[in-house]
């Protein structure tokens, strides 16, 4: 008789194959259901409002980057929890001329920020009167009209004073005021916001985040902003804005965000990135991004400046060459000199070339100003003379010694 064991096929342990195997003379095993993937969590609150806030901006301002659009998104949301920071951003919203969106984008900021201050030319003693323990934000239009020339700047060195001061907290300002003479304490911390054509003062635009406004392109299109129709949902956003960021008011001031840049630059940008970790999702990452982009966008724009000087500085060491190096020379021949030299830069710098006033824009920096002089044939005219520049040319363009130029 034939063995069983050897007439019976034997069966694979089904328990080891996968995935299972039809087996002859055995239904076929139903597979499993495959592993549903995760869904990804929702938005937190603080991702969605700022996404939202970030689009209501876009519909009705250009900006020069996708940077600049997280940038002011953030900065809208920071003067919600001003009492928390240590120091106060301003936003210098600039740009070289009429029509580049600068107060429309204010117009949609007023409308979104905490408790808005608007002014246009408002004095120093009326602003600093209006900054309370829990502050508005300061909103300037046509700054411009505050600091656009030397002359005017001069007359509202006190509303520059302030800017600087409210920066960052605990820089009141003094006054004697009442009958009795007594001094008082004002504070002058708080955000703000300027707009204007060109550069606003040096001390402001590095307390700054910057954004440089140009005007639109053809083809770029953007919604008209009516007050009556377009402020509810603004307003809307800012109660969404006010109910997220106040119960974490405390948080927000335990907050040492990690930077990526130092100094003033990060006191300026922290509020900002504060605002971003505390939302989450991608917000830190593009709020970090943001900050590194334009801070070194803006140290290149300063150093641009500052080698136009110091270019200046030699061209005019040039110039006093080429006369034979007297002891002073008129401000119009110093000009007629720079201007139509082909190897220097400054007859292209404005439509007119280097006029009076853009050369003493450019030597104020180096405390270099025009005087009234007497010159030859007892002419009084305005001028420089050679030993007004002789230690800036040794500080920041100095001759090359003979070992030097030599090459020993």
């Amino acid at each position: 008789m034939d063995d069983p064991a050897q007439s019976t096929p034997s069966l694979p342990n089904t328990a080891t194959l996968w995935p299972p195997v039809a087996i002859p003379g055995r239904p076929a095993e139903p597979l499993p259901p495959p592993a549903e993937e995760p869904e990804p969590a929702p938005p937190s609150e603080g991702e969605a409002v700022l996404a939202e806030l970030r689009e209501q901006i876009r519909r009705y301002v250009v900006l020069p980057s996708g940077e600049a659009f997280t940038a002011v998104t953030l900065w809208v949301a920071a003067t919600h929890l001003q009492t928390a920071w240590q120091h106060a951003p301003r936003l210098a919203v600039v740009g070289p001329a009429k029509r580049c969106g600068k107060s429309r984008l204010l117009d949609v900021i007023t409308e979104s920020v905490h408790d808005p201050l608007i002014t246009v030319n408002a004095s120093a003693a009326a602003v600093f009167r209006s900054i309370t323990a829990t502050p508005p934000p300061l909103l300037v239009d046509e700054a411009d009209t505050l600091f656009g020339s030397a002359k005017v700047a001069e007359k509202n060195e006190e509303m520059r004073g302030l800017l600087n001061a409210g920066h960052q907290r605990n820089r009141p300002t003094l006054r004697v005021s009442g009958p009795n003479h007594e001094v008082s304490k004002f504070p002058t911390f708080a955000m703000a916001a300027l707009a204007g054509i060109g550069d606003l003062p040096d001390t402001i635009m590095d307390r700054s985040i910057v954004i440089r406004m140009r005007r639109r392109r053809p083809g770029e299109k953007v919604a008209e902003f009516r007050t009556f129709r377009d402020t509810p949902p603004l307003h809307a956003l800012r109660d969404r804005l006010v109910a997220w960021l106040t119960p974490l008011h405390a948080e927000a001031m335990e907050l040492t965000p990690a930077m990526p840049v130092e100094d003033r630059a990060a006191d300026t940008w922290q509020p900002l990135v504060s605002v971003a970790d505390l939302a989450g999702g991608a917000w830190p990452d593009l709020a970090r991004t943001a900050c590194q982009i334009m801070a070194k966008h803006e140290a290149e724009h300063d150093q641009d400046r500052s080698s136009l000087g110091i270019r200046l500085l030699a061209d005019i060491r040039r110039a006093f060459t080429t006369e034979g190096n007297p002891p002073a020379l008129r401000t119009s021949r110093l000009l007629d000199i720079l201007n139509q030299d082909d190897e220097m830069p400054w007859a292209e710098y404005t439509t007119h070339g280097l006029t009076p006033r853009g050369l003493q824009l450019l030597l104020k920096e180096y405390d270099i100003s025009s005087v009234t002089r007497r010159f030859h044939g007892n002419v009084q005219a305005r001028g420089f003379t050679r030993l007004q520049f002789t230690d800036s040319w040794a500080r920041y363009c100095p001759e090359p010694t003979p070992e030097t130029a030599t090459g020993a």
